[in-house]
């Protein structure tokens, strides 16, 4: 740990050290990246909102009296210096701390020590009246959450997924659980089904804009589809979900199944449900995008079709007027000594052969299929 230090020191001197005291963050006051911060003794809310040093004192102060508590600090989008002094004071690991200063991450859970690290991607499904080559379908998000024996640390980029209201339902026992008596695992359960549940609302909101451009491209508009624009734009996004819940499945399966401190076997069922649910996500993204897949191609090959169907068209027409272009070429060579050149009705016979002939081919192109 010390080495890593020394070195993160020596590659980025410019970065402000501050000491163990270090704790200008407080709820409420200015710009804070704080958004709560509270202990939870025996499942309740112990005390008004406070700032992480008094919360770490809290819980101190609640061990020496054997009472089961931990702390629970919510930040959004803080700097290193904001965050330096609450991962010095919990023990954070550099490179964990900044991940999730810095976002932009994988969904991944990774272990170091006693802490668990856990990133996951939000989902906001963006509202439109209607689809186009340009439409943004889902804003993407990123939450990061620390957990330790005795801490819960959440950080969060973006401006949707607030936790507030998942806080609110923990600290009423709205659903009858007592999540909040069976320690910071469960606050890391909590989180992640709450993500995992955004993801379920989002794809059945995607299910009906895919519905609506399978639709459009197997509708009857002359052969050529829907407009690939929306198509793609459609997929791109679809990509973007993926990239979401994809790389989120196998985690949640380990945090299930593998022993994880400081997961309990009391919260690994509760994980379960969690991964089956992100299972069935990730079933439906996937699909979305195999559909899409073949809608573009399908799209494809319809626009394939219309130019053939065009280029028959336009091929008949030319042979069509082929005919009186021939023969009214051949009679305006304007030589001395030609065939009916002097004919009294050859005039009305020439263009009637023309016209027969045209209406013959005209018939013949129409039974065919070429008109």
């Amino acid at each position: 740990m010390s080495m890593i230090n020394n070195l993160r020191a020596a590659v980025r001197p410019q970065r402000r050290r501050t000491d163990a005291a270090f704790d200008p963050l407080h709820p409420g006051h200015g710009s804070s990246a704080v958004v709560d911060c509270a202990v939870y003794q025996e499942g309740k809310r112990h005390g008004e909102t406070c700032s992480p040093r008094e919360a770490v004192q809290r819980v101190r102060n609640a061990k020496e009296q054997s009472a089961e508590s931990f702390s629970w600090i919510g930040l959004h989008e803080p700097t290193e210096a904001e965050f330096e002094g609450i991962a010095q004071r919990f023990g954070l690991h550099p490179l964990a701390v900044e991940d999730a200063v810095h976002a932009h991450q994988r969904p991944k859970v990774e272990r170091y020590d006693d802490v668990l690290f856990a990133v996951f991607k939000t989902i906001r499904y963006v509202e439109h009246d209607q689809l186009t080559p340009t439409s943004e379908v889902v804003d993407t998000g990123e939450l990061m959450v620390f957990v330790g024996a005795d801490f819960v640390i959440t950080v969060r980029h973006g401006g949707h997924s607030s936790l507030k209201e998942l806080r609110r339902r923990l600290e009423n026992d709205i659903d009858g659980s007592g999540l909040l008596t069976r320690g910071p695992a469960a606050v890391l359960h909590a989180i992640a089904d709450q993500v995992v549940d955004d993801y379920l609302l989002v794809a059945d909101r995607l299910q009906t804009d895919v519905d609506e451009i399978e639709f459009d491209v197997f509708a009857n508009r002359g052969g050529r589809g829907a407009d690939v624009g929306r198509v793609y734009q459609l997929k791109r996004e679809v990509l973007e979900f993926k990239r979401a819940v994809a790389p989120l499945l196998r985690p949640m399966q380990l945090l299930s199944e593998a022993e994880k401190a400081p997961i309990g076997p009391e919260i690994r069922k509760y994980f379960r449900d969690v991964a089956d649910h992100l299972a069935r996500v990730t079933e439906q993204v996937h699909g979305f995008d195999e559909l899409l897949n073949s809608l573009l191609q399908a799209n494809l090959a319809q626009v394939s079709v219309a130019q053939n169907e065009d280029m028959r068209k336009i091929t008949a027409w030319a042979a069509i007027f082929a005919v009186p272009t021939m023969i009214t070429g051949v009679y305006g060579m304007n030589f001395d000594y030609m065939p009916e050149l002097h004919h009294r009705y050859g005039y009305p016979i020439v263009l009637g052969v023309i016209t027969i002939i045209c209406i013959g081919m005209y018939k013949g192109f129409r039974r065919n299929g070429w008109l």
